[in-house]
C-alpha cells in the first residue's frame, strides 16, 4: 500500500474544531486506501509561552531543561489528533519520538535527526491504524529529550516520509501554497504552482516561513515530493520537486525577509591567518549556526569581523562575549538586533545576469541602505534596517514582478 505523510503546524491544530478538521483529512487519505502517519505541532501559541516561562527564569538557562519544557506541547497535540480519527471513524495511536526510537545527537534546542525506527509505526500500519507522530522532539542514546529547534516539525514529517520512502509528504499549513512574498506584506503577491528543491531550501534559509530549512535538505536529499497546502481550504497547492528546466525562465522567483537574525561585529581583531577559523570554530563547538559573514581591513594590522545568527543564540554570546573576544584578541564587540535579511531567489538567476545590479538599484530608489551582502547561484541577500523591511519587500516585488496587478 502507498503511503501519506501529513504535518498539521500550531494553527492547523490550534483548537479542538481544528484537530477534528486536521483529523478528517488524515482520515479521508486513509479511506482512500493509503496508510497515513502524521506529524503533529503543539497547538498555536503553545511552545512559545513555554519558553516565554523559561526565559522569565533565565533567558541563557540550561538548553537540557529547555528541551524538556517545550515538548510538552507535542505531547498534548498528538493525543488530541489520535482521539479526533477515532472519533471520526479510524482506529489511530499516538507515539512521542521516545517510543519510536527517533534517534538525534545532544545538540539540545537544535538536534539533528540520526535514525528512526519504524517497528511500531509499520505494526500500527498493519493493523489499519492512523499513526499521529510528535513532532519538534527527538531521544538521544542516552535517553535524553532533544528538540529539532523551532519548525523543526516539518523535519520530523519529512524525516518520517524518507524512513517510511511514502509516495509523498503534504504539508497543512494555514496558507494554501508557498507564495512570492509575504502576502502579509504583498496582499497580491503571486501563489507559485511548483518549484524546486534548491530554491525552496534558499527561500527557507532566507526566510520564508512556510517550510523548516532541514526539511527541505531532508526531502532532497531522499527525494521526497513535498505538497504545501491549506488546512482550512481545499485548493491546489505548491509541489516542491527536482528541478523543472522551464523554472529558469523566471528570472527570481521569490522575495523573502527574515527579521530572527542579530549581527554581531567584533573590532579590532588581529589581522593575521587563522583569526576567522579561530573564531568560527570556537561559535561551531557551541552549536551556534553563524549566516552572513564580512571581514573590513582596518589600520595598523587590525580588522572588523561581523556575522549574523538567530537571535535566540544571542543571550548566549552576550553571556560568553568575554571568551569570544579573547578567542582573537578583539578589543570590543557590537551588537546589532534591529536588522532584517531580505533576499531574491530564483533558479533563472544562473541564466540570467544583472539580477545584483536591478535589485540593488530598487532598493535605492526607495532610500534603503545596505549594511552586508551575500550571494550564491540563485540567491542574493542583503542586511538592512529592520524598519525599511516591508518597503524594501514591496520595492522587490514590483522590480522582478511578482505581484498580481
Amino acid at each position: 500500500m502507498s503511503i501519506i505523510a501529513m504535518k498539521f503546524g500550531g494553527t492547523s491544530v490550534g483548537s479542538p474544531e481544528r484537530i477534528i478538521n486536521a483529523a478528517s483529512k488524515a482520515v479521508r487519505e486513509a479511506e482512500r486506501g493509503h496508510q497515513v502517519v502524521v506529524t503533529v505541532s503543539a497547538m498555536s501559541g503553545e511552545t512559545d509561552r513555554l519558553l516565554k516561562l523559561a526565559d522569565a527564569i533565565d533567558p541563557a538557562g540550561s538548553p537540557r531543561e529547555r528541551d524538556m519544557l517545550a515538548v510538552a506541547g507535542e505531547q498534548a497535540s498528538i493525543a488530541l489528533m489520535a482521539m479526533a480519527c477515532e472519533k471520526l471513524g479510524r482506529p489511530a495511536v499516538s507515539y512521542n519520538a521516545a517510543q519510536i526510537n527517533m534517534r538525534t545527537d545532544a545538540a539540545f534546542t537544535k538536534a539533528k535527526i540520526l535514525s528512526i525506527d519504524d517497528t511500531k509505526i509499520r505494526k500500527a500500519f498493519d493493523e489499519g491504524r492512523i499513526v499521529v507522530i510528535a513532532g519538534f522532539q527527538g531521544v538521544t542514546g542516552e535517553g535524553e529529550i532533544t528538540t529539532l529547534g523551532r519548525g523543526g516539525s516539518d523535519t520530523t514529517a519529512v524525516a518520517l516520509a524518507a524512513a517510511l520512502k511514502a509516495d509523498r509528504c503534504d504539508i497543512y499549513t494555514d496558507v494554501d501554497g508557498v507564495y512570492a512574498a509575504d502576502p502579509r506584506i504583498v496582499p497580491n503577491a503571486k501563489k507559485i504552482p511548483a518549484l524546486s528543491y534548491e530554491e525552496m531550501l534558499e527561500m527557507a534559509s532566507s526566510g520564508a516561513k512556510v517550510l523548516h530549512t532541514r526539511s527541505v535538505q531532508f526531502a532532497a536529499k531522499y527525494n521526497v515530493p513535498l505538497q504545501v497546502l491549506s488546512s482550512f481550504e481545499d485548493k491546489p497547492g505548491t509541489m516542491i520537486t527536482e528541478e523543472v528546466q522551464a523554472m529558469e525562465d523566471v528570472v527570481v522567483s521569490a522575495i523573502t525577509h527574515n527579521t530572527k537574525e542579530a549581527k554581531v561585529t567584533l573590532i579590532g581583531t588581529s589581522d593575521v591567518p587563522g583569526t576567522a577559523a579561530k573564531l568560527f570554530s570556537y561559535l561551531a563547538e557551541k552549536n551556534i549556526n553563524v549566516d552572513m559573514i564580512v571581514q573590513n581591513v582596518g589600520e595598523n594590522g587590525l580588522a572588523d569581523i561581523s556575522f549574523t545568527v538567530e537571535k535566540t543564540d544571542l543571550p548566549y554570546i552576550q553571556k560568553n562575549e568575554q571568551a569570544l573576544m579573547s578567542s582573537i584578541n578583539a578589543k570590543r564587540v557590537v551588537y546589532g538586533t534591529k536588522i532584517a535579511k531580505i533576499s531574491a531567489v530564483g533558479v533563472g538567476m544562473k541564466a540570467h545576469s544583472g539580477v545584483a545590479s536591478r535589485m540593488f538599484n530598487a532598493l535605492a530608489a526607495k532610500g534603503v541602505n545596505i549594511l552586508m551582502i551575500s550571494t550564491s547561484e540563485i540567491k542574493i541577500s542583503c542586511v538592512i534596517h529592520e524598519d525599511y523591511t516591508e518597503l524594501a519587500v514591496r520595492a522587490l516585488c514590483d522590480e522582478f514582478g511578482l505581484a498580481s496587478e
